[in-house]
């Protein structure tokens, strides 16, 4: 996703008055039961590990981004419990993946780490697979009600709670507000809108400035986000749900109508498609609002851009204007030597800290899953480069609309299969049924075997 490379652009591009909330004034202003339930819980914490070790060993990738946020964490929760310590131990992504699998494998678990941060579509694979490796952490003491269903909702299985929600990937349609008043047009006449609503207003920019009206890198990962914002699963009581999905075959048919009219550019090459932003090829991009990082480096284009929600599937049931795309979750290990510390200390933290979340934002470019930080200050600051909107507590705001969605084990494979399809209907013109069907061949041959 690239989310993690770009973390420290969102933290130069920001406004100085963003850095003004960081002292604890939005701490300060936390809701009563936030701050009753924090001190209940650091009381019990404390008769817990009475005497004993209260350090927690973690594993998290990128300094800048996840260890940073686990640094800070540390500090707050070592306000009310000065003997704590978290022993960081960064490992590459991919690392942690292939330590999770040899332990299980192995079924020697003693090599695991208290706690570990977890890509949040890895989830349902590895709960289905090495179901061993995680601890249920539904009767923890935190509040899930305090994140969003649609992120809750990657590292939830059968009705238990793996993962404590981090950053936020809701998806936003950024745009640029000079290309769309080029048209005649506000950035108004964008929200909420349908994509048969969509294609005419997107083709009047398109017209007017000469460049595509959204930027996509490709794949299927734009597709996945429209299946998504129609609450429509991929995978239905643990069977394929491809072929003959009505949700599926009306974003293929729209993403190809709007490849066919250029208001669509695809790139496949990753640089490419972050300089068609910078350099003006292109007047918004739909994706995860990780993405506004890369585009906060042009800082040429600062009051240019604005950001919206995303259109929705037209005829659908359900179908809304939110999705979410990326993120990652903090899970407890099976190995973890002290439940009631790393429940404690997420509960206190991530699951529980408005005033962690006013340091992330604006030192991490991470934006907040855990729904109070959208009514701190720092949350409801201005944003100069996006013409003075309030950003952030925009995205917190379409976090809370995303809904449920189901990959199952299986969201790589789908995700291959839906690239395979998409690539030949929008390349070679293929059927999208017969595009579908291959596509639930392909998945439904990698859960047999």
């Amino acid at each position: 996703m690239k989310k993690n490379t770009v973390a420290l652009a969102v933290a130069a591009a920001m406004t100085a008055s963003l850095l003004v909330g960081c002292g604890g004034t939005a701490a300060d202003s936390t809701s009563t039961a936030e701050s009753t339930a924090t001190s209940t819980d650091a009381a019990s914490a404390a008769t817990t590990t009475a005497g004993g070790d209260e350090t927690l060993t973690v594993w998290a990738w990128d300094p800048n981004f996840n260890i940073y946020a686990l640094k800070q964490a540390e500090a707050i929760y070592q306000k009310d419990h000065p003997n704590f310590k978290l022993d960081i131990q960064e490992n590459t992504y991919n690392d942690i993946e292939t330590k999770l699998i040899t332990a299980a494998t192995s079924g020697d678990y003693s090599t695991l780490p208290d706690v570990f941060l977890m890509q949040d579509y890895s989830f349902h694979k590895y709960i289905a697979n090495f179901p061993d490796v995680f601890t249920d952490i539904t009767d923890s003491g935190i509040d899930f009600t305090q994140f969003t269903e649609g992120k809750l909702a990657d590292s939830t299985a059968d009705g238990k709670h793996y993962g404590v929600p981090f950053d936020n990937g809701a998806t936003v349609m950024a745009v640029r507000s000079d290309m769309i008043e080029n048209a005649g047009l506000t950035v108004d006449d964008f929200k909420d809108l349908t994509w048969s609503e969509f294609i005419p207003k997107a083709q009047k920019v398109v017209d007017a400035n000469g460049v595509s009206m959204i930027a996509s890198s490709g794949g299927s990962e734009m597709l996945m986000e429209m299946l998504q914002s129609a609450g429509s699963s991929p995978l239905q009581d643990g069977k394929v749900n491809v072929a003959g999905n009505a949700a599926l075959k009306e974003a293929m048919t729209q993403y190809k109508a709007m490849v066919d009219a250029g208001i669509i550019a695809e790139y496949t090459d990753w640089d490419q498609y972050i300089a068609s932003m910078n350099d003006g090829k292109t007047a918004g991009v739909v994706n995860g609002c990780w993405i506004m990082s890369s585009i906060q480096a042009a800082a040429d284009q600062s009051g240019k851009w604005a950001i919206v929600n995303m259109p929705k599937l037209d005829g659908i049931d359900g179908a809304t204007n939110y999705a979410n795309c990326g993120g990652a979750s903090w899970a407890v290990s099976s190995n973890c030597k002290n439940t009631e510390l790393a429940y404690d200390f997420l509960r206190t933290t991530f699951g529980g800290s408005v005033e962690l979340y006013d340091d992330l934002l604006p030192n991490a470019g991470a934006i907040a899953s855990y729904l109070p930080a959208a009514k701190s200050d720092v949350y409801n600051q201005a944003s100069d480069f996006y013409g003075g909107q309030t950003v952030y507590k925009d995205i917190v705001d379409f976090a809370s609309k995303v809904p449920a969605y189901d990959c199952g084990a299986y969201y790589s494979d789908i995700r291959s299969a839906l690239t395979d399809a998409i690539t030949n209907v929008v390349q070679n013109n293929a059927d999208i049924d017969s595009e579908l069907e291959t596509a639930q061949s392909t998945v439904e041959f990698s859960i047999e075997g």
